[in-house]
């Protein structure tokens, strides 16, 4: 049995109790953030039991999950105190609908386990990817100041080499843009992606650099969950530096919000990996994690 998060009072209280447990609790402390700041994914958070839970699940309305194949937007995150032992909980038509196409997005490789010992027993292929996660400096310093490791720290400032201002203008993305967005971003490439693309330009800051032709040519936006994603340069712009100015704005502009800043960086991405650490992103001891699940 989960109960249900309401209130204002009682969602302050959840991302208070979530940022005891960063970074391990970062993609459900960022969509609980995002939450408190008006929610305009409409989603709901479930806990075990209140106000001492072990574990949380955030979550779609049922009235949003209305396509049994758009994983995108059938997407839980969770967070666990006690992974190996929240299988019953999970299993719960209640807590997720193992019937669909979803997601599962979290901080926590240790759950690993549990999803695939669900998959036996749900009859469904769970598919993990694993990619580094990284935290803005600033967001560290802020929320986890006993992770910041001077040795760790790259040098400098994170400022990107200037751009040429007078063939690229600084925008914000346009919802006409997301099959632009959607044909470079490695998860997408489909029409229910586009349609994600879609709702985050609508929901969230989004930053991009026009090219001569008054196109983006550059541009990285924010989803459901807070995390910087969807980063992408066309082929014919790239190696300019373009996606380091973008990012570095963006992250400027969120921090005087409040915003908790963070990414992941696919484990082969060797660029930007580089390019994380030179705008002092840090990288966090735990790894960002997503499932990708299908009935059989």
């Amino acid at each position: 049995m989960m109960l249900q998060i309401q209130g204002a009072q009682m969602l302050q209280t959840l991302e208070k109790s979530l940022k005891k447990s960063l970074p391990e609790s970062l993609k459900v402390y960022g969509t609980v953030f995002h939450m408190n700041q008006g929610n305009p994914f409409k989603l709901k958070a479930l806990v075990d039991k209140w106000p001492d839970f072990n574990t949380v699940v955030v979550r779609p309305q049922e009235q949003e999950m209305v396509d049994d194949f758009d994983h995108y937007t059938n997407t839980y995150q969770i967070y666990s105190k006690d992974p190996k032992n929240c299988q019953e909980l999970l299993s719960s038509p209640e807590v997720i609908n193992w019937k669909q196409h979803l997601q599962i997005q979290s901080s926590q490789s240790s759950l690993n386990e549990v999803i695939q010992s669900l998959a036996v027993m749900k009859s469904f292929k769970a598919e993990q990817t694993q990619c580094f996660l990284y935290m803005a400096l600033d967001t560290l310093k802020k929320l986890i100041p006993s992770l910041v490791d001077i040795k760790n720290v790259p040098p400098g400032d994170g400022k990107p080499k200037p751009i040429n201002e007078q063939m690229f203008k600084l925008s914000s993305l346009d919802v006409t843009h997301a099959a632009l967005v959607n044909e470079f971003w490695h998860y997408g490439g489909n029409d229910r992606s586009r349609k994600f693309i879609e709702r985050c330009i609508q929901n969230f800051p989004s930053y991009c650099l026009l090219g001569p032709k008054g196109t983006p040519v550059s541009w990285d936006l924010m989803d459901q969950t807070g995390e910087l994603r969807m980063a992408g340069t066309v082929p014919e712009y790239r190696s300019q530096g373009l996606i380091s100015y973008v990012i570095y704005t963006q992250t400027q502009a969120l921090k005087k919000l409040g915003f908790p800043l963070y990414s992941h960086v696919d484990k082969n991405n060797k660029i930007m990996q580089r390019m994380s650490y030179n705008l002092q992103n840090i990288l966090m001891p735990c790894s960002w994690n997503q499932w990708h699940c299908v009935p059989l």
